[in-house]
C-alpha cells in the first residue's frame, strides 16, 4: 500500500500545481491588462491552526496574490465574527472574504453577512442559490466542491454517498455531482441504513471525520473515498488493508489552491462589472395629468425610488455613496479612482442665451435657452434631456444641477429644480436641505468672519503677553504650538518651536495680525435672501460699543479703523461721537452661495486641496498692505 500512498500524495500534488499554474497565469494577464491591480483576499480566522494559516499564505504568494488574515480568539462568538465580517465588506481595499471557522460556527447567518460579491468560498444563499439553479456563470462554487470534482473522474450513472454533508457545502456538492450524472444519496453517521449504502456506493465523501465505530470493513472494496472534514491540511490514510484496498484523498492542499482559483475569477468578475455598460436601471413610469397640475403636487404624487437601489442600478459600489435619508446620497471621490481608466463621456451644456455664447468653445455639445417670465428654463430642460436620453433613449447620462439657494421664500418661487413632470423630486428636500452643505459652509463663512472682527476687539485691548496666553494656552503643565500656528511662525521667518523660546519683538510679531478694517473683504452669509441684511451695523453691543469698525471722514480722505473714544478734549469727543452715530460700521450679509467657501468646495480636487485653498483665502491686508489669511487666524486646518 506504500506505492499506493505514494501514487495518491503525487496525484494530488499535480492537481494542485495544474490549479496553481491557471490561476497563476490567469491573474497575470489580469495585472497586465490592469497594472495597478493588487488584489487583496481576507481571511477571518477563529482558530489557532497555523497549518492553514501559512498553506493559504503559500499558495497566494506563489499565485500573486494577497492575502490578509485576521485571527480572532477562539471562542469568539458568532456576533462577533459577522462584525468583522461587515466592517471587511465596506473595505474597497478587499475584494475577496473568506472563513476558517470551526465546524459550529458555520451558520447561516454568518454566511450570509458576506457580501455575494466577495464571497470565494461560494456558500452565501445568493451564491448557493444560483449554483443549484444552474447560473454556474453567475456565481462561484465552493473550493472543497471543486476539489471533490478535480479528483473525481468520469462518475457519470455511478453512486456517490455523501456522509456528514451537511449545510451549504453539502447542498452545493450535492447538486454538482447530480448535474454531472451521478447518483446522489446523503445520511449522517448514525443513519441505521449507513453500512447498506456503504456497501453499494462507488464513491464515498465524508463531510466531517469517520467516528471509531464505523469500520473499514463496511465500505465497498474499491471505492473511492474522499475526505471533506474541515480539518482540511491532515493527510490521513486509514483505508489501507488488503481486503480493502480503497485509498482515501483528503481535499485538504487542494481546496485551499481552488480557493485561490476562486479569488483569480472573482477578480475577473470585478473587473468585468467596473467595465462600462448600459445601466440596468428601471426607470419610475409617470402618470401625466391634463391640466397639469402644480410643481409641488407633482413631486408628491410620485414615489421617489431609493437612493441605494438607484445607486446599484447605475453601478455605483456599496461603499462609494454616503446615504441621507432615502432619496439622497453623494458619492465618494474614491469612484474617480475606480474609474479613472474609463473613456470620458460626452459633456452637454444648458446655459442661457448671453453666457452661451462665451462658452461655446469649451464643451462638445450646448443648447442656449432663454427661460419664460416665470424662470422655466435651464434646469427644466436640463432634466428633461436627461429623461429623455436616459429613459427612452436607454442612453447614460446624469443631470447635474447646483443645489438652489432658499432665496426669498425658500424655494416656492422656483428653486431650480426643474419644472411640471422634468423636475428632481422630493422637491422641499432638494430646495431646504439637501445633505447641508449651503449650511455647512455658511457656519464656517460666518465663523471666519466673527474670529476677525473679535481678533481686531482682542488686539486692541490686550497687551501682548495677554494675547500670547490665549493664543498658546498652558495646558496640563505645558504649553505647545498648533500645527497651524508653527506654519506662521514660519511664514514670518521665525523657525522655532518652543513656545518659551520667543523673544518679545517675536511674541509681538506672532500674536498682532494688524487687520487694517479698510481692506476686509470677508462678509457673514445667510441662505435667505433677506433685504434689511444687505448692510447693516455691527458691533452695538456695550462690550463692543467704543471698538467697532468705524467709517470716519477726516478731511477729505475716507478711511476705516478701530475707534476708541477718548477720555480727553469733550469737544473731540462730541464730534468723534458724532461721526460715529452718522457713519456706523457698515457690514452686509452676501447670499450664502456667494462665499468663497462655496467656490473652494466646487473646484477642490481632494480633502488636503480643500484644506490648503481654506487656509489661502484672504480676508484683508494689514497695515502694512501684507495679505491676511484665514491661516493667519488660525481658522484652518493643517
Amino acid at each position: 500500500m506504500l506505492g499506493g500512498f505514494i501514487l495518491l500524495k503525487i496525484c494530488l500534488s499535480l492537481c494542485c500545481s495544474k490549479v496553481t499554474d491557471n490561476a497563476k497565469n490567469s491573474l497575470a494577464s489580469l495585472k497586465r491588462e490592469n497594472p495597478r491591480l493588487e488584489p487583496t483576499l481576507a481571511i477571518i480566522q477563529a482558530h489557532n491552526d497555523q497549518l492553514i494559516q501559512e498553506a493559504n499564505k503559500n499558495f497566494a504568494k506563489e499565485i500573486g496574490l494577497r492575502v490578509i488574515h485576521i485571527c480572532l480568539p477562539e471562542g469568539s462568538t458568532k456576533d462577533e465574527i459577522v462584525s468583522e465580517i461587515l466592517r471587511l465588506n465596506e473595505d474597497p481595499n478587499v475584494q475577496g472574504l473568506a472563513l476558517d471557522l470551526p465546524e459550529s460556527l458555520y451558520s447561516s447567518k454568518i454566511l450570509n453577512a458576506v457580501k455575494p460579491e466577495k464571497d470565494v468560498d461560494g456558500l452565501s444563499s445568493v451564491n448557493l442559490g444560483c449554483l443549484v439553479h444552474g447560473d454556474v456563470h453567475d456565481c462561484l462554487v465552493p473550493p472543497t466542491v471543486c476539489a471533490v470534482m478535480e479528483l473525481l473522474e468520469d462518475i457519470g450513472g455511478k453512486k456517490v454517498l455523501l456522509v456528514g454533508a451537511r449545510g451549504a457545502e453539502g447542498a452545493a456538492l450535492q447538486s454538482v455531482l447530480q448535474r454531472q450524472g451521478a447518483t446522489v444519496l446523503s445520511c449522517h453517521w448514525k443513519a441505521p441504513q449507513l453500512q447498506s449504502e456503504l456497501r453499494h456506493a462507488d464513491t464515498v465523501v465524508f463531510g466531517t471525520a469517520k467516528p471509531d465505530d464505523v469500520p473499514v470493513s463496511w465500505i465497498k472494496p474499491g471505492a473511492t473515498l474522499i475526505n471533506c472534514a474541515h480539518d482540511p491540511l491532515s493527510e490521513k490514510h486509514s483505508y489501507g488493508q488488503q481486503n480493502n484496498p480503497a485509498a482515501e484523498k483528503t481535499v485538504g492542499s487542494l481546496a485551499v489552491a481552488m480557493r485561490m482559483q476562486n479569488m483569480v475569477k472573482n477578480m475577473e468578475r470585478w473587473i468585468q462589472s467596473q467595465q462600462y455598460r448600459k445601466w440596468n436601471l428601471h426607470s419610475l413610469k409617470l402618470q401625466p395629468l391634463s391640466p397639469v397640475p402644480s410643481d409641488i403636487e407633482i413631486s408628491r404624487a410620485q414615489s421617489p425610488k431609493a437612493v441605494d437601489v438607484l445607486a446599484k442600478e447605475i453601478g455605483l459600489l456599496t461603499d462609494e455613496i454616503e446615504i441621507f435619508g432615502q432619496t439622497k446620497a453623494k458619492v465618494r471621490l474614491s469612484l474617480l479612482e475606480r474609474l479613472k481608466d474609463q473613456p470620458d463621456g460626452k459633456y452637454v451644456l444648458v446655459a442661457g442665451l448671453t453666457s452661451a455664447k462665451n462658452l461655446i468653445h469649451l464643451f462638445s455639445c450646448f443648447a442656449r435657452i432663454t427661460p419664460t417670465p416665470l424662470g422655466e428654463g435651464k434646469s427644466t430642460v436640463t432634466v428633461g434631456l436627461v429623461q429623455a436620453l436616459t429613459a427612452h433613449l436607454n442612453i447614460n447620462s446624469f443631470a447635474c444641477l447646483r443645489q438652489p439657494s432658499q432665496g426669498p421664500t425658500f424655494g416656492v418661487k422656483g428653486g431650480a429644480a426643474g419644472g411640471g413632470y422634468a423636475q428632481v423630486i422630493p422637491m422641499e428636500e432638494f430646495n431646504l436641505h439637501l445633505t447641508g452643505d449651503i449650511h455647512a459652509i455658511t457656519a464656517a463663512n460666518n465663523l471666519l468672519a466673527a474670529a476677525i472682527d473679535a481678533r481686531i476687539l482682542h488686539e486692541n485691548t490686550q497687551s501682548d503677553k495677554s494675547l500670547y496666553n490665549r493664543l498658546v494656552p498652558v495646558v496640563n503643565g505645558v504649553r505647545g504650538f498648533s500645527a497651524i500656528q508653527l506654519a506662521r511662525l514660519r511664514r514670518l521667518g521665525i523657525h522655532k518651536t518652543d513656545p518659551e523660546a520667543l523673544t518679545e519683538e517675536e511674541i509681538s510679531k506672532f500674536v498682532r495680525l494688524d487687520i487694517d478694517p479698510s481692506t476686509i473683504t470677508w462678509q457673514r452669509v445667510v441662505d435667505t435672501n433677506d433685504r434689511f441684511l444687505r448692510k447693516i451695523t455691527v458691533g452695538q453691543a456695550n462690550t463692543e460699543k467704543g471698538f467697532v469698525r468705524q467709517v470716519i471722514h477726516w478731511g477729505p480722505v475716507m478711511r476705516e479703523e478701530i475707534s476708541v473714544c477718548p477720555s480727553s478734549s469733550p469737544h473731540k469727543l462730541t464730534l468723534i461721537w458724532f461721526m460715529i452715530l452718522v457713519s456706523a460700521l457698515q457690514a452686509q450679509f452676501d447670499i450664502a452661495v456667494a462665499s468663497e467657501i462655496m467656490a473652494i468646495l466646487a473646484l477642490t480636487t481632494s480633502l488636503q486641496d480643500m484644506k490648503e485653498r481654506l487656509g489661502r483665502m484672504v480676508v484683508a491686508n494689514d497695515k502694512k498692505g501684507e495679505p491676511v489669511t484665514a491661516e493667519d487666524l488660525v481658522c484652518s486646518v493643517l
